[in-house]
């Protein structure tokens, strides 16, 4: 996602679901699986792509390879910076031998360049060490029938910031952690309490001035989905999963919430104090403290019946499938997940770190850290199946047909917001899906 909203809006999946037609989708989607990576000789020059993002996020990176083209003499990086407007659309538009050996993509994208034979397992490539301090979160996203194809620096949080001075005044109590939660019901009481004490009643923010029918329709709610005891796909299938009466009965809660929320069309709703909630993940983190100081509050998602949820995910590395030198390119990505790169990138853009070790180590995220609630719901990774009532961090659909899956559902999610009926346009979204996975014989991945 960005700074404010790279993190969510440039999702690679929301990218090809949005330049590419669902006709295009299925062609881009029938390859099989399978790899001709080589390892070759663990020396000589590689090629490595990543997304042009942030100005301290790319100068992160750039140190980085200087310093591993500096440690040793037996391999060489070569960098290239893509604008993220385009990486998606760059990698997608690529043949698979002109891709480069190692490169960046945003999660839930991967399952679909594995598919399209452009990324290859990592197992034999990066140390047993690199595997074993990722984070689990981080590996579910990363893993399809036990094969590890990326590894992230970095992950993402997601749930409720409040202003204490707001929440006091109106006399709402407000969860401290995930172990005292608050149900939706309280959430939506909350709300009507909040607004008898603002002037114009708005008292909620949802980042709807960055559009709900894209990426961050479906990261930033897609678990109140999940909450509810639903699934975006299940079994392969969306019917009977997307749109189970929980499920529409928790998307008629969120369509109830619009009357209190600010379209924060100045993106400043919750800095400026216009409202007391913000629902929102991170990378809003440095804007509201330094807006807030002390009375910022970190809070979790409410939960509708299956405990709280929270999206997970973000950019990863991998390897190219055609590469000729794998060993060389595992090297590489083990010295990018070291302490010190991971560190000074989740410095640079505030994300929680992707590794055990930075993570432990985080001013943020560590125990007693302003963001430890981030790094509590990550350390109860769900993965993309089994989401049960004790975990927390869900990983979006690891599936080819993610583009599919996140175009309708925040298609269907932006129009229950405009007041459609919950229960038609979810049904209508599940059907959509099932359809495109029944055309492209359900994207197996062998």
């Amino acid at each position: 996602m960005s700074s404010t909203s790279r993190r969510y809006r440039r999702t690679a999946c929301t990218s090809l679901a949005l330049v590419l037609p669902l006709a295009a989708l299925a062609a881009c989607g029938g390859g099989s699986g399978g790899t001709s990576a080589d390892a070759g000789s663990g020396e000589g020059t590689i090629s490595v792509w990543a997304h042009q993002g942030q100005k301290s996020e790319d100068t992160a990176l750039q140190n980085a390879v200087k310093s591993f083209n500096s440690s040793q003499s037996g391999i060489k990086v070569e960098l290239k910076l893509i604008p993220g407007n385009d990486y998606t659309k760059t990698i997608t538009a690529t043949d698979a031998s002109q891709l480069p050996d190692v490169m960046e993509f945003d999660g839930p994208t991967m399952a679909n360049f594995v598919y399209n034979k452009k990324l290859a397992a990592i197992d034999s490539y990066v140390s047993a060490k690199t595997l074993s301090n990722a984070t689990a979160a981080s590996r579910a996203q990363g893993e399809i029938d036990g094969k590890h194809y990326g590894l992230g620096m970095y992950d993402s949080g997601l749930g409720v910031y409040g202003n204490k001075k707001l929440l006091d005044a109106a006399g709402v109590k407000y969860p401290t952690g995930l172990s005292d939660d608050w149900t939706a019901a309280q959430f939506t009481a909350a709300l009507k309490v909040l607004k008898a004490k603002d002037s114009d009643g708005k008292v909620l923010d949802l980042q709807e001035n960055n559009g709900l029918s894209n990426e961050w329709g479906t990261y930033g709610f897609a678990p109140i989905v999940w909450s509810a005891g639903g699934s975006l796909l299940k079994g392969g299938k969306a019917e009977g999963a997307l749109d189970t009466p929980a499920v529409v009965s928790a998307m008629k809660t969120f369509q109830s919430w619009k009357t209190y929320t600010d379209p924060n069309t100045d993106g400043n709703a919750f800095a400026k104090g216009r409202v007391a909630l913000s629902w929102v993940g991170h990378w809003m983190y440095p804007a509201y403290s330094e807006a807030l100081g002390s009375d910022l509050v970190v809070l979790p998602l409410p939960d509708f019946g299956n405990g709280p949820k929270a999206g997970q995910g973000s950019w990863a590395w991998g390897i190219g499938a055609n590469t000729k030198n794998a060993k060389a390119a595992g090297a590489f990505l083990d010295y990018l997940m070291n302490d010190t790169n991971v560190t000074a990138m989740t410095t640079a853009n505030g994300a929680p770190p992707a590794t055990k070790t930075a993570l432990a180590a985080s001013t943020l995220y560590k125990k007693g850290g302003p963001l430890q609630l981030f790094a509590d719901q990550l350390a109860k990774p769900c993965g993309d199946s089994d989401i049960t009532r004790s975990c927390v961090a869900v990983t979006r659909p690891v599936t080819a047909g993610y583009p599919t899956v996140t175009a309708k559902f925040s298609d269907a999610l932006n129009s229950i917001y405009g007041g459609a009926d919950p229960k038609s346009a979810l049904a209508k979204a599940a059907r959509a899906i099932d359809q495109d996975f029944s055309d492209n014989a359900g994207y197996k991945i062998p």
